[in-house]
């Protein structure tokens, strides 16, 4: 064993932080390496800021950024709304696979978030998630934008 423990970043209370930079995809730099602008550590949405701010970030082409906004609020915002914010993290991280060509890892969280807000009444983004899982999209784009449009029409988180 090391007499040099590895230093971690934390937050005041102790809870660990990712401030490792990251690409555009979401995917880890090395550290020092200049990366895309991250959500805040201290991101504290309420429910249609969070929905607001993920339907922009998916509008931009970056389900995994959406993803941050909404785990957010799943780790901030009010118990029984957790597993809302769960899926629909978990649609966008579906989403990041797309782009990064793993369909399989896709295939999984697509089903998993559509399983977890199928009864808050996100029927259509249910539906758009589990067709994408069963037919995913070459065009990760296209697919980014098909979740995008139909959280935006859906018009209310809870």
């Amino acid at each position: 064993m090391s007499e040099d423990p590895v230093s971690r970043d934390r937050d005041p209370a102790g809870r660990p932080r990712n401030a490792r930079p990251r690409d555009a995809l979401g995917r880890p730099l090395p550290k020092g390496a200049t990366g895309v602008e991250r959500v805040p550590d201290d991101y504290v949405p309420g429910a249609e800021q969070a929905l607001d701010d993920a339907v922009r970030y998916l509008s931009e082409g970056r389900p995994f950024h959406a993803h941050e906004v909404l785990e957010a609020r799943w780790k901030t915002g009010p118990p029984q709304e957790r597993e809302l914010w769960q899926g629909l993290a978990q649609i966008c991280v579906g989403l990041t696979h797309i782009q990064r060509g793993n369909i399989r890892g896709a295939t999984t969280l697509l089903n998993r978030g559509a399983d977890r807000i199928a009864r808050f009444g996100f029927d259509e983004t249910v539906r758009v998630a589990r067709d994408l899982a069963e037919h995913p999209a070459a065009d990760a784009a296209a697919a980014i934008t098909r979740v995008a449009d139909v959280l935006k029409a859906a018009g209310r988180p809870v």
